[in-house]
């Protein structure tokens, strides 16, 4: 474990495991709420059971990377963050692995000039609409109003597979009461990174092979003719559909995460032969 100081005051935490003779690095980009842990519990230990090296860290404002309230969380800082970690720690052979807005985080770091063999892309291809930023202003509403408690059982039942809400359904509803958040609390703060955030960005310059996963019970943020249209536009992009589960992959299938990211990383080793 390691700690990367930025120049406004940040600290981000991360994790990198470099891989065995031959094997990739699997760099994590999460999305806005939760952090790293999601990658840790399943994923992380199959791909380095199987000799990859892995490159885990969490956003400016998460529960490892805190902040101060006067240092900036916006997307531009984010993305700024991930292109120093990554070049100070020089991983392997990277793919790019990006949960939901992590992705975009992911694909942007990319474009901007730091080096990716590969891309897996979770829930990510969206385009910008009046549907995104509504939900986007939303989200951050809930959150002030309830906490990520309240953020949670509201969309949740949109964001999760049938199988997940029916065997979690009992963590959730809590007679508790709801806390509110202020509005520098850094989880409403990453949430209004959101709010700020450009789809439209070069995806056709995204020249390396992207796995681009996409849940099917994702009620939230899947739009098929969207995803279809930025698939289109990534010259070697490949896609798999994943029935029976929603918006969080990692923690739902994390199999099936484990699954493709192998599966790249055999396509990214023919292609080296």
């Amino acid at each position: 474990m390691a700690w990367l100081a930025r120049p406004d005051g940040a600290v981000i935490w991360h994790r990198h495991e470099p891989p065995a003779a031959g094997g990739c690095t699997f760099v994590f980009f999460n999305a806005l709420t939760g952090d790293s842990a999601i990658w840790m519990q399943e994923i992380v230990p199959a791909l380095e059971a199987r000799g990859h090296g892995t490159l885990v860290f969490d956003l400016r404002g998460q529960r490892q990377s805190p902040v101060e309230p006067r240092v900036e969380i916006s997307l531009r800082a984010i993305v700024d963050d991930c292109k120093a970690l990554i070049e100070d720690e020089q991983p392997t052979r990277p793919v790019f692995v990006g949960l939901s807005i992590g992705g975009l985080f992911a694909a942007l770091t990319h474009l901007e000039g730091r080096k990716a063999e590969g891309m897996v892309l979770i829930n990510t291809l969206r385009e910008n609409s009046p549907r995104l930023a509504w939900l986007s202003d939303a989200m951050v509403r809930c959150a002030r109003t309830g906490g990520l408690r309240l953020l949670r059982d509201m969309y949740l039942p949109l964001l999760f597979g049938r199988k997940w809400l029916e065997h979690h359904r009992r963590d959730f509803l809590l007679e508790d009461p709801y806390q509110p958040l202020s509005e520098d609390a850094p989880e409403v703060r990453l949430l209004q990174v959101a709010c700020g955030a450009d789809w439209d960005i070069a995806w056709d310059g995204i020249g390396v092979p992207v796995l681009v996963l996409t849940g099917e019970e994702d009620h939230v943020f899947r739009d098929e003719a969207a995803i279809a249209r930025i698939a289109a536009r990534m010259p070697r992009a490949m896609r798999v559909d994943v029935p029976e589960a929603g918006h969080l992959l990692p923690a739902e299938a994390p199999e099936i995460v484990v699954d493709a990211c192998l599966s790249l990383a055999g396509r990214l080793w023919e292609g080296r032969r």
